[in-house]
Formats: C-alpha cells, sequence, structure tokens
C-alpha cells in the first residue's frame, strides 16, 4: 500500500475527485453486497481488508510521513460516499481516525512507530466503554507495573472496528495515578478476547462487541497520553458518526429513485399515471433528496470548521480552536439525524407495503440511522449550546460515561 500512496504523493493524482476515483471502485463493490451482508450478518471482513490495501486508513496521515494528508473536509467527503455504500463499513473507522488524530500531537518518537504501521494498511479499534461498575470519570480498566513490565486487565464494550484491527486503543486508568490513557494492544495477543456479542437492531456488522484483556503486556512505548490538546478528537469522533448518518440518508434515496424508477403497480386513488410520473410520489422523493442534501451539507460545514479551528494561520488560542470545533459539530448533531431518521422513515411512504418486504432489507436504513444517532446523546447538546451562546460556558473537552449516585 505505501507504494501506491507514494505514487498519489508524486503527482499522478493531484485533487480530490482523482483521490475519490481510487475508492470509489471499491465503494461500489461494497454497495453491492450491502443487501446480503446485512441479511446474513455477515461482517465485512473482505470490504476492511480491500479498503486498508488501498489506503483507506492513511487518508489523513500527512504527507510528509507518507499518508495522503486530507482535510477533515475532504475526508469527511469520502466517508459520506462510503457510508452510501455500507454505513457499517464507515462506522468500523471511527476508532481509527479517532487514534490517527491522537497522534497528530505525539512526540515524534511514537509517530516514527505508529504512521509506518497505518500507512502500510494497518487499522486501530477501540476498547474504551465499560458497561457499568465504574464511576463517573474513572476506569476499572487497570494498567499496572509489573516486575514484567506493564501489564493490562479489564472488559470493555462497544468496541466497534476492533475485531477487523491489527491493534487495539484501550482506555485505561493507570495503576497508583489519576490520569487515563491510551494502551495500544495487538488483537493477535491471545489474552485479547474478542466478543462479537454486539445485539443491536442496527450498526450489527460493525463488530461492536465485549473486548477482554487478561495479564495483557503492553510496550512502554505503546502507552499515549490522553491530553487535553487532543480535545478535538471528541468533535471529530461525533463528526464521523454524522457522516455516517449523511451517508446513510444518501442511501435511502438512491434506493427511493431505483425503486420509483422501476415500478409498475400503483393505486387506483392514486393520480392514474405511471409511479415514476405520479407528482405525489415525485414529490415524496423530492423531499427524500432535499434532507439528504441538507444532511450532507451540515456535515460538511461542521468538518470545514474543524479546517478552519485546526489552521495555524488563523492563529486561535486553544480554547477558540476547540470551541470552534466543538460547536460547530454541536449543532450539526442536533439537526442531522432527525433528518436522516425522516428521510429513512419517508421511504416507506414513497413506495408502499412491498418495501417492508425482508428481502430487500429496506429497514436497515432507519435501523442503522437511528442506532447511530445514539451515540452520545443528543438530549444533551441544545443545552450545551445554549449555555455557551448565553453564558459562554466552553463545552466539556473530554466525555467519560460511568455511574453516578
Amino acid at each position: 500500500m505505501a507504494a501506491a500512496v507514494d505514487r498519489f504523493l508524486d503527482g499522478e493524482a493531484a485533487d480530490f475527485e482523482e483521490l475519490a476515483d481510487r475508492f470509489r471502485p471499491i465503494f461500489e463493490e461494497i454497495a453491492a453486497g450491502a443487501v446480503q451482508r446485512e441479511a446474513g450478518r455477515e461482517l465485512p471482513f473482505d470490504s476492511i481488508k480491500r479498503l486498508n490495501a488501498a489506503g483507506f486508513g492513511a487518508l489523513r496521515v500527512p504527507r510528509e510521513r507518507n499518508g495522503f494528508g486530507v482535510s477533515f473536509t475532504e475526508f469527511i467527503q469520502l466517508l459520506i460516499e462510503l457510508a452510501q455504500a455500507d454505513s457499517n463499513v464507515a462506522h468500523i473507522y471511527r476508532s481509527h481516525y479517532g487514534f490517527v488524530e491522537q497522534l497528530s500531537f505525539a512526540p515524534d518518537r511514537v509517530k516514527d512507530v505508529w504512521y509506518p504501521r497505518i500507512v502500510e494498511g494497518q487499522i486501530v479499534g477501540n476498547a474504551s466503554t465499560e458497561r457499568g461498575g465504574n464511576a463517573l470519570g474513572t476506569m476499572n480498566t487497570l494498567l499496572s507495573k509489573t516486575d514484567d513490565g506493564l501489564t493490562l486487565n479489564g472488559q470493555k464494550y462497544y468496541s466497534t472496528g476492533s475485531i477487523f484491527s491489527e491493534w487495539i486503543a484501550v482506555t485505561s486508568a493507570v495503576e497508583g495515578q489519576d490520569e487515563r490513557v491510551y494502551a495500544l494492544v495487538s488483537t493477535a495477543d491471545p489474552n485479547v478476547l474478542l466478543d462479537d456479542d454486539w445485539d443491536g437492531f442496527g450498526q450489527r456488522l460493525t463488530g461492536t462487541g465485549t473486548t477482554t484483556f487478561h495479564n495483557v503486556k503492553v510496550d512502554d512505548d505503546h502507552v499515549l497520553d490522553r491530553s487535553r490538546k487532543t480535545s478535538h478528537e471528541q468533535s471529530f469522533f461525533q463528526l464521523i458518526i454524522l457522516a455516517v448518518e449523511a451517508g446513510i440518508a444518501r442511501a435511502v434515496l438512491t434506493d427511493a429513485r431505483s425503486s420509483v424508477e422501476s415500478r409498475q403497480r400503483t393505486f387506483n386513488t392514486g393520480s392514474g399515471v405511471p409511479v415514476r410520473e405520479d407528482p405525489l410520489i415525485l414529490q415524496l422523493v423530492g423531499q427524500i433528496s432535499a434532507k439528504a442534501f441538507a444532511a450532507e451539507a451540515i456535515v460538511l460545514q461542521a468538518a470545514r470548521e474543524l479546517d478552519i479551528a485546526r489552521d495555524p494561520s488563523r492563529n486561535l488560542t486553544d480554547q477558540q480552536r476547540y470551541e470552534r470545533g466543538e460547536l460547530a459539530v454541536d449543532k450539526a448533531q442536533l439537526m442531522v439525524p432527525r433528518l436522516a431518521l425522516d428521510a429513512a422513515d419517508q421511504l416507506f411512504d414513497t413506495l408502499g407495503a412491498s418495501a417492508t418486504s425482508r428481502s430487500k432489507q429496506l429497514d436497515r436504513h432507519w435501523r442503522n440511522a437511528r442506532t447511530a444517532a445514539t451515540h452520545n446523546p443528543i438530549v444533551f447538546k441544545a443545552k450545551q449550546i445554549g449555555d455557551f451562546e448565553v453564558n459562554g460556558t466552553t463545552p466539556e473537552s473530554l466525555w467519560a460515561i460511568g455511574s453516578v449516585g
């Protein structure tokens, strides 16, 4: 894969469209198998393998480090196209790209280890959330010092993407210290147990299951600080979910368009013309199209705000950079999931009862959009935005999940 990236950097592909054309044939193959995978609950290992071989995991690696060095906006545009093909596959890269953003703040000795691995096609999954038993702001998963070096023990849930990855970034407490770190462990380690036990009704193929770590040895240079300097990672994490939602809306439009074009049967209570000419049906397709357009436009504008926030020529303070990116994504999160869900729901008004056939798997769009929308609950976002607008309160920069009371 590194040689392919080198050819791009040498000038064979000079702009976004040429870069996108590198991946679009793979996206098309992924889309062609999406219904079959959904129906059979087949995890997309081959899809991830093909994307990694083509360099999809190195899009945000800087050019001077032999990656593609794309902007947030360009990356999100590509991710929306991938999510249109299969929202599960796009979602799988969320943790990997969160780790790539972490690397941009890491010392050179860490970059020297991890950037080459990523450029060669390796990706990183996540193990962050604990299902229960940890107090808010703490972790039960623990990195300890032993006579043999650092050892990791614990169990995580929602380990999205890890089953497809070579590495896992594990959010961990450190014994005797009041801090959280990322411990990088290999998925090939026999003491790392991956269980595909995710039972959600949507995004079922993301490998979002339980991961258990039992006396896993961790190299010193595989421990990364979780610094507030990397606080834009949280808005970026959520922006990826919004790109998934926008891609789902585009997929809904694709299915609405193709189904109406080919439909022969209609109702005598309709307009008395073929479905593809029925003004009432065309109005519904037009509404779906507008919602897909609006969702994508909002997500891309939020990505542009992140690009501006991270642009050193703007001379923004750390707080200004953080607030600009975080608030843009917060606002997008209030709007985009509803647009995607409404589009997915309206698909059935457009196509009628035949659209509910399980063989078509059209319900996957609503199920996937609804599931993705539950990440970082929307109910808390409007208050956070309003508190900033009225009182100037900076949104929380490092999220945590745990028990209170």
